[in-house]
């Protein structure tokens, strides 16, 4: 039976699948409507503008990315997936599933990211409302994680 600290978003620890330096290729080749939406965010942004200004910053927030899988899925030019796991500011271990749906002329049209644990959902977007407070992208954000995001985090062992 897998607890807690068994979880995917742990990684393996392995420093040599630490990649810190990944960009993937469809963020430079974003539809003008993409639209992107992430269990971090309260709703869905719209254009290349946005998601480029959001996932730049978001970038930032981690420490390493350890990917267990990137690639196409689907039938050819279908999309795109990412499996990763990562650390937070060195604070908190976050998994991620990243779906990029392509439109007929290959440009990334919806991204859809879903992390986990939970309490690394809330600190992710709290750092985000942070960062983004007082521009237009601050709405997509909460700043007001609420008590779940401490408790969640306690007693998490990150590898290092």
């Amino acid at each position: 039976m897998a607890t807690y600290l068994d979880s995917t978003y742990l990684g393996s620890g392995d420093e040599g699948r630490r990649n810190r330096d990944y960009r993937p290729a469809w963020l430079d080749k974003l539809a003008d409507d993409v639209t992107m939406e992430a269990s971090v965010m309260t709703g869905v942004v719209t254009g290349p503008e946005a998601v480029r200004t959001i996932l730049g910053f978001a970038k930032t927030l981690y420490d390493y990315q350890e990917f267990e899988y990137a690639g196409p899925y689907g039938e050819p030019g279908y999309g795109f997936a990412e499996d990763y796991s990562a650390q937070v500011k060195g604070v908190a271990p976050i998994g991620s599933i990243v779906v990029v749906r392509y439109n007929e002329a290959g440009r990334a049209q919806h991204i859809v990211i879903n992390h986990r644990p939970l309490g690394s959902v809330l600190l992710w977007s709290r750092l985000m409302a942070e960062h983004f407070a007082g521009t237009e992208y601050a709405q997509y954000f909460s700043a007001d994680p609420g008590s779940l995001a401490a408790p969640a985090l306690q007693g998490t062992q990150v590898h290092s």
